[in-house]
């Protein structure tokens, strides 16, 4: 039966290698019916909300998650099905606590655009990134005022299209989301509100797990600014996420490529010193860092041919150099070979 929706999804797709997306959105849409059945409800055993969303964050968020991500950097669907390209961001989105829109515009249009530099909305540089009251400050900051300074941002950039898209997006969700709570409040606290809080705590634990390592003297080079976790489950779950580095060198490269492109580059790594992990991935990262566990980081560190041989001690000490606030360093301009990411509004 799989294969049959291959052959029928392939002549759809940009990429018949994604044929793996319609899969799980098809099985990511199922929940869909089970959130249905809570509205219909409007009351319901405790149990229940906690198989919905022991589910729904089990079995479909990470791979959900890192399918809109694929899908915003590589659109799904061809031209002439381009309608498609919508059920995701507006059809599942709400359901898995992505408001629509909003993921494209900050990712695409300012993340990949700032790449963790002080213009980025969601930049770690300023913080000490191993402490836990400066973690709940950038969270909390993202969690607040995002959904403000992100149309804010594109407005100010002349990007009228992606500010429209973020403000109409994040703010439809929260209209929806309030008319929920008056009218059928247990099933949207349960099917809308609890996934929103929950993902934006996992993208933002994520972001700092993934640019929680800055070499100081340049923040602007992708090998220095973000890690690479290698041998997880979380790549083999989530379309190899964990090549961070590459993502943010070559943002359109296929996921099926990254592993293929970091064997082959391993030295180019050690030459520039980046930090790669193994057997771990970036919540690992961000939940060691919280609990200040450097020697448990340490020997998860891969030493990669060209850097410099260190012991554990040299380790943690490259670490501490790397986790330091940085405050005082002034932007430059980045070069097209340094930044690949730029988007069209």
């Amino acid at each position: 039966m799989l294969d049959a929706l291959d052959r029928l999804s392939a002549p759809l797709l940009n990429d018949p290698r994604d044929t793996v997306f319609v899969r799980l959105m098809l099985g990511c849409s199922s929940m869909l019916v089970f959130a249905a059945v809570l509205f219909y409800m409007g009351t319901f055993p405790i149990w229940l909300a906690v198989v919905y969303l022991a589910t729904l964050m089990l079995v479909f968020v990470d791979r959900f998650t890192l399918m809109l991500h694929c899908t915003c950097h590589r659109p799904l669907f061809r031209k002439q099905y381009g309608f498609l390209n919508r059920y995701i961001p507006w059809v599942l989105c709400p359901f898995y606590g992505q408001s629509p829109e909003t993921y494209f515009a900050h990712h695409m249009g300012m993340h990949h655009v700032e790449g963790n530099l002080p213009g980025d909305l969601s930049s770690t540089m300023k913080y000490q990134r191993d402490n836990v009251l400066h973690w709940l400050r950038y969270f909390l900051r993202f969690f607040c005022f995002c959904m403000f300074e992100l149309p804010l941002y594109h407005l100010r950039k002349k990007r009228m299209k992606l500010a429209r898209r973020a403000f109409f997006g994040e703010f439809s969700f929260l209209a929806v989301c309030a008319i929920g709570l008056y009218f059928r409040p247990m099933p949207t606290l349960v099917v809308l509100v609890a996934p929103f809080v929950m993902m934006r705590f996992l993208m933002m634990a994520g972001n700092w797990g993934q640019h929680a390592f800055i070499d100081p003297q340049e923040p602007n080079n992708d090998f220095k600014s973000s890690i690479t976790c290698i041998n997880t489950r979380y790549n083999r779950r989530c379309f190899n996420d964990g090549y961070h580095i590459i993502h943010h060198l070559k943002p359109a490269m296929h996921y099926t490529e990254m592993d293929v492109e970091f064997e082959d580059h391993r030295e180019r790594y050690g030459a520039q010193d980046a930090i790669v992990f193994t057997g771990i991935d970036f919540f690992g990262v961000w939940l060691l860092l919280m609990l200040r566990q450097y020697r448990s980081l340490a020997r998860a560190f891969v030493q990669l041919p060209g850097a410099p041989e260190r012991t554990e001690d040299q380790i943690v000490a490259l670490f501490k150099q790397r986790l330091a606030p940085i405050r005082d360093w002034q932007p430059e301009l980045k070069t097209a070979a340094n930044r690949t990411a730029a988007v069209s509004a």
